[in-house]
């Protein structure tokens, strides 16, 4: 045994040095107290795994609840749709096949989406679990696209009741909540939200939009800038710099909001909602060719009714009677094709016939909108209508309803302000109609093209106070 010993030759020093920082830089385990040697990733002819593709990147922004990027978003749904054919009892696949509709549709503004939509989604529930948070969620979602706000409550509660924790689910319910005016559930779902995901862009995001509603600005421009700087992809950057743009708009600040739609244009040249905005910017700033060049070329790829309507009445302050005409056909056209696929367009049709049509037609259709899905928005196009046919007292019932913080209208926005003070204008409560004329021009003294320079005249013409005036309640 001895002689075994030392018929083996002593390894010198070095290398023995040699061989254990080889076997190290090789990699080693130890497994049951046996030194197994690990190769090198250079010895197993690996390699750094491959970037994502298009398809995946839109995958996971569509599953985890942030903007894709339109060509990703392509890919996606052509991927998808060709393993739907081949494998059709693949309920996971179908919901995000739906899922991929919707984004699509609401970055591109084709109702033609929300069948398609519809379909895969209610298959995926069909071939595989009824309970399938994701396909439930998504039905949500697209309810909102539709601005069919009880639906997406109902499917959002079921979503919520399949998968308490999972955080889309609460962010698509704040949607639903807000278009029915329920505040109440909208802070409920926005405080469940930020303690499951605390932190996250797309929550931040969605945070700032609840403050907005409540009248904190500051606090939802704050909430913004961290979205921006904390998003990691392209479209989900551009998504909240153009949320950022609305925002600074909304107060008056018309550079402000002008840099923040074209950083977001430049980040994602696909964000269309950024180009309109753009135009609204321009506008403001009295730069109309290019506001109507910014306008056009969002119509182009986003045709959404509200931009026709604000390139029509920017049209209409040029005095381009017939130019506005064609605009306000296009929103009855594209009105007519979203409601044809399933979407409620019943408040943009009514803001518009209450100022370009019929305003007895738009009480009928806001009353309607009323009884379904109360949300602010609806009480300050219901009562702007029923100014417009002269039935005033009943009016600012719903205009203090829009802006009233104690009934729900704690935004800061300077058409509703507007029309408030135009009711009580009409019904000679002078010193109120100042306070909110003047309101809606600190506000924002660049509105609209049309209603901020008539608040200015019929400003001038209520004149200052006079000493007998009872103070302004």
């Amino acid at each position: 045994m001895d002689n075994e010993t030392s018929s083996v030759p002593p390894v010198p020093r070095g290398r023995r040095t040699r061989r254990v920082l080889i076997a190290s830089a090789a990699g080693c385990a130890v497994l049951g107290g046996v030194l197994v040697l690990v190769p090198a990733p250079w010895e197993r002819g690996s390699a750094p795994p491959p970037a994502p593709g298009p398809a995946a990147l839109a995958r996971g922004a569509v599953t985890g609840g942030k903007p894709a990027a339109l060509p990703d978003l392509a890919a996606l749904i052509g991927e998808r749709e060709r393993h739907v054919r081949a494998h059709p009892l693949d309920g996971p696949s179908w919901a995000v096949l739906g899922a991929s509709y919707v984004e699509q549709g609401r970055r591109t503004a084709d109702a033609a989406n929300w069948p398609k939509a519809e379909r895969a989604l209610r298959t995926s529930l069909r071939v595989g679990s009824p309970n399938d948070a994701r396909a439930l969620e998504s039905l949500a979602a697209l309810a909102v696209q539709r601005r069919d706000f009880p639906a997406a409550r109902k499917w959002g509660e079921s979503a919520r009741k399949a998968a308490p924790k999972r955080w889309t689910v609460h962010a698509v319910l704040i949607d639903a909540y807000t278009g029915l005016g329920d505040h109440g559930a909208v802070g409920r779902s926005l405080d469940t939200l930020q303690r499951l995901r605390p932190g996250l862009p797309a929550v931040k995001a969605r945070a700032a939009a609840v403050y907005r509603d409540r009248g904190w600005r500051e606090d939802a421009a704050a909430q913004l800038s961290d979205a921006v700087a904390a998003a990691d992809a392209p479209a989900e950057r551009a998504a909240y710099l153009e949320q950022a743009g609305r925002l600074a708009l909304e107060r008056g600040d018309r550079e402000v909001a002008l840099r923040h739609f074209q950083e977001a244009l430049r980040t994602d040249p696909d964000q269309r909602a950024a180009q309109a905005g753009e135009a609204r910017a321009l506008a403001a700033l009295g730069r109309t060719t290019q506001a109507l060049a910014a306008y056009r070329a969002a119509l182009a790829k986003q045709p959404y009714p509200e931009y026709a309507l604000e390139l029509g009445e920017l049209y209409e302050s040029l005095g381009l009677g017939q130019a506005a005409r064609v605009q306000y056909d296009l929103l009855r056209e594209r009105v007519r094709g979203a409601q044809a696929a399933g979407a409620d367009e019943e408040l943009v049709l009514g803001r518009f016939e209450a100022d370009h049509g019929s305003a007895s037609a738009a009480v009928r259709r806001l009353r309607a909108e009323w009884q379904r899905q109360p949300s602010v928005a609806v009480a300050d196009a219901l009562g702007w209508a029923l100014y417009r046919t002269g039935e005033h007292e009943e009016a600012l019932r719903f205009a203090t309803i829009a802006t009233d913080g104690e009934q729900g209208g704690g935004v800061r926005s300077a058409p509703y302000a507007f029309h408030r003070g135009m009711i009580e204008r009409a019904l000679e409560r002078y010193g109120p109609a100042r306070r909110h004329l003047r309101e809606a021009l600190v506000i924002d003294p660049y509105f609209s093209p049309l209603g901020a320079p008539e608040a200015r005249r019929a400003l001038a013409e209520l004149g200052e106070p006079s000493v007998e005036d009872p103070p302004a309640r």
